[in-house]
């Protein structure tokens, strides 16, 4: 039967991926899979303005710590820190095990993040921009 192939606008495919999602993962992981997924973004604030933000996707009972953002001037105060936490408050809330981030691996995000508990799980080579990321992860609960 024959086929062509296309290039779509961003989305373009999305209905097909929404119509044909719940059996996708059924085939993939082997078992029914209801899946949710959803972003959620906590701020630290002074005065108003936003000095840090964080945002967390959660899905399958994971959260994945997608950015963390302080000002450079308000950096070392514990923002970053206090950011991570209640991700982690929020990621418990929705039952996840654990939380994970992809970072530089051996830079500065990931001494922050293994300073705030998490754990190198693996190294992934060349990954963006051809430098080797960090794979890093939190249990929970």
């Amino acid at each position: 039967m024959p086929f062509e192939l296309g290039r779509l606008a961003p989305d373009g495919a999305s209905a097909f991926f929404k119509r044909t999602e719940r059996e996708a993962l059924k085939t993939f992981y082997a078992f029914s899979v209801i899946w949710h997924e959803q972003s959620y973004d906590i701020a630290a604030t002074d005065g108003g303005a936003i000095v840090g933000a964080t945002r967390i996707r959660v899905a399958a009972s994971l959260a994945h710590v997608e950015r963390i953002v302080v000002l450079p001037d308000r950096r070392r105060e514990g923002i970053g820190r206090a950011l991570l936490a209640d991700a982690a408050d929020l990621a418990n809330y929705y039952n996840c095990h654990k939380m994970t981030t992809l970072v530089p691996h051996r830079g500065d995000a990931q001494r922050f993040f293994e300073a705030c508990g998490y754990k190198e799980e693996a190294v992934l080579p060349q990954h963006t921009f051809k430098l080797d990321e960090a794979v890093l992860r939190l249990f929970l609960l």
